[in-house]
């Protein structure tokens, strides 16, 4: 709270210094202008100046008319410094081991001191390059750039989907997953799914296991419901994915992208295939238990999802619609 109506009273030694004053010296020499000027009244002032008492009788006690600089901040170091207690052959040490190892840190130089017989701290080596550091007696590794691999370790087709690739059409992107299916007690078969971006085509296949064999027969199955050519597929890193799969695309040049680990919203789309073909089909059809009536029957449900079932994300068009409307050739408006 702020009193109304009292005057600043001008300092009296602003003549002698006090424009030399940081600007926090100087609020708090005003502070004892004011001080003195009502009547040394330390309420009212903490009252004006909305400070507390406790930091009001701090600054007092330490305030010397006679010397204004009492009322800058005093220095929070402390008075006694530590002083090293490394040995220059050590910290020469420290230095040609850091410089033939750059990117290794104070543990393992430790760790290599200590094999030679020099018994050093891990805290010590620690110092020792931050006191080098500091005076520069140890400047930092030149990096280069390097031109990074774009394919993963053991994958000589597979890479990760650059981010300037363009999905525009119908089979530029088609999303593969798999799903586990438990039709009956000790029985666990699994469901590849794939999804195509654009017009949100779904192809599904049921195996026995996911296995690179297993995806590759899928991908037969798949480039031959697919109304459209497929030109690139986008997977997570599972092994079913690799080997004899990835030799199938790499023969038929289909661009094959796999996500980054723990990264599944990358795959969303076929990720929310797989929950409406669980929720609209699985959960309430009594599915037969032999893989070949039972991928019989997936097939007569794929069909009513490509042509019959509307789509939210297509404007309630079936994907066979959309394939239809967006083939169809546009009409050029006409000039009056």
């Amino acid at each position: 709270m702020q009193i109304k109506g009292l005057g600043m009273p001008r300092s009296r030694y602003l003549e002698r210094g006090a424009a030399e004053l940081s600007r926090e010296a100087r609020k708090r020499l005003q502070w004892f202008d004011f001080y003195h000027a009502h009547g040394r009244n330390a309420a009212l002032t903490c009252r004006y100046f909305g400070i507390s008492r406790q930091t009001f009788y701090r600054w007092k006690r330490r305030y010397d008319p006679q010397a204004l600089g009492s009322l800058e901040d005093r220095a929070h170091q402390p008075r006694h410094r530590r002083h090293p207690t490394w040995t220059a052959e050590q910290a020469e040490r420290v230095r040609r081991l850091r410089e033939q190892y750059p990117r290794w840190g104070k543990d393992k130089l430790a760790v290599l001191l200590r094999r030679v017989g020099w018994a050093i701290s891990v805290s010590m080596v620690g110092r020792i390059l931050t006191s080098l550091r500091q005076s520069g007696a140890l400047s930092a590794p030149v990096l280069f750039r390097v031109k990074r691999r774009r394919g993963m370790s053991g994958r000589p087709w597979a890479l990760r989907k650059p981010k300037d690739y363009a999905v525009e059409k119908p089979g530029d992107l088609v999303q593969l997953d798999t799903m586990d299916l438990r039709p009956s007690p000790g029985v666990v078969l699994k469901q590849f799914t794939a999804r195509d971006m654009i017009s949100r085509w779904d192809v599904i296949e049921v195996h026995r296991r996911a296995t690179s064999t297993a995806a590759t027969l899928f991908l037969n199955t798949l480039q031959r419901r697919l109304p459209f050519p497929l030109r690139a597929l986008q997977v997570d890193g599972g092994a079913e994915f690799a080997a004899v799969f990835e030799q199938a695309c790499q023969q038929r040049g289909l661009k094959l992208f796999v996500l980054p680990p723990r990264s599944p919203k990358l795959n969303g789309q076929v990720e929310r295939a797989n929950r409406t073909h669980t929720e609209e089909f699985y959960e309430i059809t009594p599915c037969s238990l032999p893989i070949a009536e039972l991928n019989h029957e997936l097939q007569a449900w794929e069909q009513t999802y490509n042509t019959i079932r509307p789509h939210q994300a297509l404007g309630y068009l079936t994907p066979q619609q959309f394939l239809a409307q967006s083939s169809s050739p546009r009409k050029e408006p006409e000039c009056h």
